[in-house]
């Protein structure tokens, strides 16, 4: 069965910057929910920070993928840098998602962690620009698809893909036909 890793605060777990929760009502989330396929998990709060805390953003709105290089950091509303933990929780997620095998991320989009579409431009004024957080662009740089909370059921396709291709793999060779 194929672990999907998913941001605990879509879970119901009161993890957010704001010390609140953002769950979803998705069918199919609830479905793989209770068949024990979610691994729920916040990069924020792995990475060292409280809840609640001040809201962050990427300076420049320039996108995890720059924070994984070094050329942009995550500030916070009070000013403090809080590079570290965001890098520190992005490695923490991808080794959570190796731990289980999950191939499949379903993570909640805006956030400077979990963002795959957008992410907000820096400037704390609610101004989004397309980009991924941190902890999306790590994962994805290791094969790992990322999805927002509106995307699950494109989640679903990747996911059965995975699943068919692993049981397509299982076939014993002496079962496909010959080519001549």
């Amino acid at each position: 069965m194929e672990r999907i890793l998913v941001s605990a605060c879509l879970m119901g777990r009161k993890v957010r910057y704001d010390g609140a929760a953002k769950t979803s009502g998705d069918a199919l989330l609830a479905t793989w929910r209770e068949e024990g396929r979610l691994v729920p998990f916040c990069p924020e709060v792995e990475g060292g920070l409280p809840v609640p805390r001040p809201a962050a953003e990427i300076e420049g709105g320039a996108g995890g993928a720059a924070v994984l290089a070094g050329t942009a950091r995550v500030l916070a509303t009070d000013g403090s840098d809080v590079t570290r933990e965001f890098l520190a929780g992005a490695h923490a997620a991808l080794a959570a998602a190796r731990s289980c095998g999950a191939r499949v991320a379903i993570l909640k989009e805006g956030s400077p962690s979990c963002g795959s579409l957008a992410v907000y431009d820096g400037t704390f004024r609610g101004r989004r620009l397309p980009g991924s957080g941190v902890t999306t662009a790590l994962l994805e740089l290791h094969g790992i698809a990322v999805f927002s909370e509106d995307r699950v059921a494109d989640a679903g396709v990747r996911l059965r893909e995975l699943e068919e291709a692993q049981d397509l793999s299982r076939v014993p060779d002496d079962r496909w036909p010959k080519v001549r």
